[in-house]
């Protein structure tokens, strides 16, 4: 696989970051194929959970490569920059696409009362064999970003007991350490800290509006440190009580990755602002495991040129052969 090096101008780990979410990346491909041929499904997760999303399958004359289910980051969506794009490329090799929405996220808010967090996986094990009914096409593959891609490595470490067996499991700079993670982000560049509590805000403004005789924010509004909100969110809207429990439900160490019975691989920038690449120290490339960690890349950027092409796209596609 090729080294990434980017131009000089783009090396920068804020401006990788902030070209993950540069919506003119997108602008050549409005009107693509993929955005065409998709059409929304609200999935029966199980339990009464459902989770909506978009499915893109190859024209019925074409003999699909597979299948591949892409999941965003937090207060990301289907529609996200680096997803949709993401979405575009596989379409163009021949894979059908779903692109799953995470329990309040793409504006889902009204479909379920609970309110989303990262330790709900039934329900994400749900939608995805609901995909594989809508869409039986094999290989299965996962593909998810940032906490979606947390996400995607716990469906391929642990989803067989759930009926869910992926051929492979891909997590792009996946926040692995929840607890390193929102350290980053509360002490680390102020860009990313306004980013992240600006789409929290609106999306609790979502749910309020959603179910407004459920829930009251009110002494949510005014606090900005990431840790102490989320300690305040997990004691009212979760099982869980205490951060602590909270984030050990999701956090993957090196050593459980290692573990993993099923095929994953891991893209890991060492620049990462978000996802410190501490998190990922003594992975390497195995049997079953594949860890690509190039030294430029920021958070889910991987923008190449001024072309604005991904070179995390392409060595998805590579992974996927």
């Amino acid at each position: 696989m090729t080294e990434f090096e980017p131009r000089w101008p783009l090396r920068h780990a804020q401006v990788q970051s902030a070209l993950a979410s540069f919506k003119p990346r997108n602008w050549p491909r409005r009107g693509h194929a993929m955005a065409r041929a998709a059409r929304v499904h609200t999935l029966d997760c199980g339990g009464g959970v459902r989770l909506a999303g978009y499915h893109s399958p190859q024209p019925a004359t074409a003999r699909p490569k597979g299948l591949a289910v892409l999941i965003h980051g937090w207060e990301g969506s289907h529609e996200s920059v680096y997803l949709f794009s993401l979405a575009c490329t596989l379409y163009d090799a021949g894979y059908n696409v779903f692109r799953l929405n995470l329990r309040d996220h793409g504006a889902t808010h009204h479909l379920n009362e609970e309110m989303f967090h990262s330790a709900r996986m039934d329900e994400v094990y749900g939608a995805i064999k609901a995909i594989e009914r809508l869409d039986p096409v094999r290989p299965l593959s996962v593909v998810g970003f940032s906490l979606g891609g947390n996400f995607a490595l716990r469906i391929g470490m642990r989803g067989a007991p759930h009926g869910v067996r992926p051929h492979l499991s891909i997590g792009v700079c996946p926040a692995i350490n929840p607890a390193a993670t929102m350290h980053a982000l509360d002490h680390g560049p102020k860009m990313f800290h306004r980013y992240f509590i600006g789409k929290w805000r609106r999306s609790l403004r979502a749910k309020l509006a959603a179910w407004p005789d459920k829930y009251d924010f009110t002494d949510i509004w005014p606090i900005t440190n990431f840790t102490e909100i989320t300690a305040r969110f997990v004691e009212r809207y979760t099982e869980y009580g205490a951060l602590e429990k909270y984030f050990a439900e999701y956090t993957l160490t090196p050593e459980m990755i290692r573990a993993s019975p099923s095929p994953l691989a891991i893209i890991a920038a060492q620049d990462d602002p978000v996802v410190p690449h501490a998190d990922f120290k003594g992975l390497v490339d195995r049997d079953g495991l594949r860890f690509l960690a190039p030294k430029y890349g920021g958070h889910c950027g991987f923008v190449e040129n001024f072309r604005l092409r991904s070179w995390a796209e392409h060595r998805i596609l590579e992974l996927l052969a």
